[in-house]
């Protein structure tokens, strides 16, 4: 009777850290469907590391790294924020929502 109680906990346990891994899941990925792009005074204070308002090939990363060239229309070699306003806004792509039966 003793060893039944506790394989029944062991078994309770499991599925409710089950249960607990899935919902944890499921509300990561709706905060990422929800996530807002960075405004382009938060891009400055993440990636402007000299703080001289403007941002160097090096400084940068991910699609600003990719569009460089795109987004400084002077070619002096920096993104300003008034470059970067007036840059085209990448096209995020997202297929129809899937749902799992």
């Amino acid at each position: 009777m003793k060893s039944k109680t506790i394989k029944l906990g062991l078994v309770l346990s499991f599925i409710a850290l089950m249960m607990s891994c899935k919902s944890n899941a499921q509300s990561d990925t709706e905060e990422k469907e929800h996530h807002q792009p960075p405004s382009i005074e938060e891009i400055f204070k993440m990636m402007d590391d000299n703080n001289d308002n403007k941002l160097a090939k090096e400084e940068v990363r991910g699609p600003l790294k990719r569009d460089f060239l795109k987004i400084d229309t002077d070619e002096d070699g920096f993104i300003t924020k008034e470059e970067l306003e007036k840059a085209p806004k990448p096209n995020h792509r997202r297929g129809p929502k899937q749902t799992h039966d």
